[in-house]
């Protein structure tokens, strides 16, 4: 080994074991206070009543600033009218680690009742992204009901392609469970 390849490696070692003093040093010094968990709430530092982290493998799409379920849309209101209605604060429901919100009382307890029958089809992510086997956010403003089902879209160009190629939701269906595999939230 050559002298300056030798000093380099000397210096590094040193340097190595005066960061590694200065973090025992730093560590020592610090309060030992142990973050709270509780069965309710496994995560230290978050109060309690809010819904879990977002964690691998979720099936459901959810705005990651505030946690809804399809960003907020009363999921039952879909096949009540033209157009979906916003849920509200007061009419909110935990189910499954996400959280829905409802336009009306009568709405949550619907879906309280029977949620598979008003949950969006796909997780909520655009059956034309899942049918090239990818995970797509939706915009829930651009949906279809098709069937018993309700499928959301990213756009409406996206909509009127699923409507128009009745092959796609096939191909979704059976792309379905790879995509899966790889959403992470």
């Amino acid at each position: 080994m050559k002298a300056a390849t030798r000093q380099r490696w000397i210096s590094l070692a040193a340097a190595a074991v005066s960061l590694a003093l200065i973090g025992q040093t730093a560590l020592a010094s610090a309060p030992s206070v142990a973050p709270e968990t509780t069965a309710s709430n496994p995560f230290p530092a978050l109060p309690s009543g809010l819904p879990d982290l977002p964690s691998l493998g979720e099936v459901m799409q959810r705005d990651l600033r505030t946690g809804l379920a399809i960003n907020g849309f009363d999921p039952v209101s879909y096949r009540l009218g033209a157009k979906p209605a916003a849920g509200r604060a007061e009419y909110e429901l935990i189910q499954d680690r996400f959280v829905w919100r409802f336009a009306s009382q009568a709405n949550l307890e619907a879906f309280r009742d029977a949620p598979e029958v008003y949950m969006p089809a796909f997780g909520g992510f655009d059956p034309t992204g899942v049918a090239n086997g990818v995970a797509v956010d939706s915009d829930p403003s651009q949906f279809a009901v098709i069937g018993s089902r309700l499928f959301l879209f990213r756009s409406a160009a996206n909509r009127q392609r699923f409507l128009q190629n009745a092959g796609l939701l096939a191909q979704a269906e059976s792309r379905w469970n790879a995509v899966l595999r790889f959403v992470a939230r």
